[in-house]
């Protein structure tokens, strides 16, 4: 009896790590599929790496869950880090991208880095709306930072990503010697079955739409001060105005 008690736990402690690493093997996969990586090597012995990765809803939800499993986060915990990683990102406002630079080779000149990356959303071509400056500093070694692309059409106030099937993140090959004779280097994802609309659910959704209502009622309590104190000029001007009518009607 005691045999097989020992024999089941055996067998569900094995099912559970198998599940486990199955799991953890899973959001892996997932990670590796949203962020690229392109290796250039010159003829002087150069090299660098180019990682870009693109925010889709399900790397999110893998970078989460691959945090919380090595961390034995609590659902608490994990929805947490959650809020905190949307909100660096500000997916309700842009297309975040992440790019990580290793040279190990000459000095790399980026600046102005605006002017050396763009995004391709279908057919058209958007420039960053903001960058980690410090891409505009000279380059040797690794250096990491987030990338900013619109996500709204100005004038019709839609999502640019809302019919696409594809997103291309291009760099021009100027920024490195290691990338000699190379005009851009492109890094490509399909995202015609992203839903980013996923990632507006639970409690770090909440948190964030209480953020955005709060800067909403300071922004709007900030016009109405200055409307108000517009009013009250035009008040006293009327006031003013009123009283010498009737000072003019006692001559």
């Amino acid at each position: 009896m005691k045999r097989n008690k020992v024999a089941a736990l055996l067998i569900s402690a094995i099912a559970i790590l198998i599940f486990t690493v199955s799991a953890f093997a899973g959001t892996e996969d997932i990670l590796n599929r949203w962020s690229k990586t392109r290796h250039f090597e010159s003829d002087l012995g150069s090299e660098l790496d180019i990682t870009v990765t693109y925010y889709s809803s399900e790397y999110i939800e893998a970078l989460v869950q691959n945090e919380a499993e090595k961390n034995l986060w609590t659902a608490d915990e994990a929805e947490n880090y959650k809020y905190e990683l949307l909100k660096g990102l500000q997916l309700d406002e842009y297309v975040p991208v992440h790019i990580e630079f290793d040279n190990k080779g000459s000095a790399m000149h980026m600046a102005p880095f605006d002017r050396q990356i763009v995004i391709w959303i279908g057919n058209k071509k958007f420039t960053p709306v903001d960058y980690d400056k410090r891409f505009n500093f000279k380059l040797l070694g690794k250096r990491d930072g987030l990338v900013y692309f619109p996500r709204f059409d100005e004038k019709s106030g839609k999502s640019l990503l809302e019919k696409a099937k594809r997103v291309k993140v291009s760099l021009s090959g100027g920024i490195s010697s290691t990338m000699d004779g190379i005009a851009t280097v492109d890094f490509l994802w399909d995202v015609d079955n992203d839903d980013p609309e996923k990632l507006f659910k639970g409690k770090a959704a909440a948190q964030l739409e209480m953020d955005r209502l709060i800067k909403r009622i300071e922004k709007l309590s900030g016009e109405k001060s200055v409307l108000e104190a517009q009013l009250a000029e035009i008040q006293a001007e009327l006031d003013k105005i009123n009283l010498r009518i009737e000072e003019l009607r006692k001559e």
